[in-house]
């Protein structure tokens, strides 16, 4: 497995995780605290994580599928990304157990 496999899906991991947290503070915000301009805060966030919530799971499932991992695994890995910093900690795990598999760099043809 290629080390830019990894590296896609930890990034997107980042991404949805910290986006997931801003959705949450927005609408903790909007409908607990009534702040008038967390409405639209909370739509341009919900409509970024929804769309970058699906290229997570793209390249989740394809790392997933690559470092061969059981369908349990996978639809957990898959859902990290819908709980609120739960892809912090599942990004972790997952880079730890995958490293490993990762081919070292390729040698250049001079």
């Amino acid at each position: 497995m290629k080390q830019s496999v990894l590296t896609r899906y930890r990034t997107m991991a980042y991404v949805t995780g910290v986006l997931l947290i801003l959705l949450t503070l927005g609408v903790i915000a909007k409908y607990v605290l009534g702040i008038s301009g967390a409405a639209g805060f909370t739509t341009a966030v919900g409509i970024a994580h929804g769309w970058l919530y699906v290229v997570y799971l793209v390249l989740a499932f394809d790392l997933g599928s690559k470092a061969k991992w059981p369908l349990g695994k996978l639809a957990w890995v898959l859902l990290a990304g819908t709980i609120p910093t739960a892809a912090f900690f599942v990004e972790r795990r997952v880079s730890r157990e995958v490293a490993p598999l990762v081919a070292g760099p390729e040698p250049v043809n001079a």
